[in-house]
Formats: structure tokens, sequence, C-alpha cells
């Protein structure tokens, strides 16, 4: 499962600079990078909707959306997926109570 997420942000960072009219995430790149924030937190928005509302099959697509208005956020500020996944396996096997204390210190 983790190798379409690898494949998938490296594909949206591929898309930096790309033809807008070929590529989506080149769109949004070509707004910037807090367009790209404020599409992740729409995305966010209608995710906890379909959450809130129950709606399994809407959830699901728009679950996929916020990834993908994630890696897109990510790329626009040059955060690697890889250091995403280095720090959760950092964090793995910590009480999230106990991380959360700890980046307070």
């Amino acid at each position: 499962m983790a190798n379409v997420l690898t494949r998938l942000a490296r594909t949206i960072e591929s898309r930096q600079g790309a033809d807008e009219k070929k590529s989506y995430a080149a769109k949004l790149f070509a707004r910037g990078p807090e367009k790209c924030a404020e599409k992740f937190g729409e995305e966010a928005v209608e995710a906890i909707i379909a959450a809130a509302k129950g709606d399994k099959k809407n959830l699901t697509e728009e679950a996929a959306d916020v990834i993908f208005h994630l890696f897109v956020m990510l790329a626009s500020r040059d955060v690697k997926f890889e250091d995403v996944l280095a720090e959760l396996e950092r964090r793995e096997g910590t009480s999230g109570i106990v991380e959360k204390e700890n980046r307070n210190k």
C-alpha cells in the first residue's frame, strides 16, 4: 500500500513546472504554496462533512482527495514524502500522548 503512496508523491513532485493544461497538480503549483494549502483545507473539510454524514463512499473518495492535496501541499513547500514517513517511523511505538509531550520540551 505504501508503494502507491510513494509513486503518487513522486508523480506529484514531478509535476512542478509542468504544463498547467496537462496537469492539475502543475496548475496548483503555479498558483503558489498558499493556494495548495488552501485547497488541502477545502478537501479536508469535505472529508469531515462526509464522515459526519456517515457517507462511506463519499468519505473514501474525499479521503483520496485529501491525500492527493496533502502531497501537493508538501511538495509546494519542498517537504518530501519520505521525510514524513521517516517521522512516522520515529514515532512508531510511542504513545501519542507521550510523543506530543516530548515535542513541547
